[in-house]
């Protein structure tokens, strides 16, 4: 009986392990393309021919925005953007939401707390990106002067995390 007990715990463990080993494993497009709410975002990934550089080591910071952030885009200029001659501007919107290094929640909380409720972020576009406290929330403010709300932090993947936004930001 004791070896049965033994066995089934071994296994137990093993399962648990392996499971958590195989969540661990995924990077950051593969966390993106398991959740629903990311297909536009992969969509867009893929007409940018970015999908191979956020497979890359990192790390990275994604605010990824959600299928509803994308909605709130007007269909015809997303559809434009999804277009072949318009790969560039594509990419420079969605490398505004990748910023090197991993910077997850506690990290974002900190520089907030040292820059008085502001900090700056330097995105892989090249252009800068604000995180602000407002309101008791944590908040992106883009060029533009509109806000994204960080609605999820850190959704760890093997090269980065990924922290889930509810509005497209759009560099100038």
């Amino acid at each position: 009986m004791k070896k049965l007990i033994f066995i089934a715990s071994t296994l137990f463990l093993f399962v648990c392990t392996q499971s958590t080993f195989a969540q661990s494993k995924k990077d950051i497009v593969d966390v993106a393309v398991s959740v629903d709410d990311f297909s536009t975002l992969v969509t867009a990934l893929k007409a940018a021919d970015l999908v191979g550089a956020l497979k890359g080591d990192g790390p990275f910071t994604v605010f990824a925005p959600t299928n509803d952030a994308f909605a709130k885009i007007d269909s015809k200029t997303l559809n434009s953007l999804l277009e072949p001659a318009n790969k560039s501007k594509l990419t420079s919107i969605l490398t505004y939401h990748v910023v090197s290094g991993k910077i997850d929640a506690a990290a974002v909380v900190k520089a907030l707390k040292s820059g008085g409720g502001k900090a700056e972020l330097t995105t892989l576009s090249g252009a800068k990106l604000k995180a602000v406290k407002k309101d008791g929330k944590i908040w992106l403010k883009d060029q533009n002067g509109n806000y994204s709300e960080i609605i999820k932090t850190d959704v760890m993947a093997t090269n980065g995390v990924i922290h889930v936004i509810g509005d497209v930001v759009m560099p100038k």
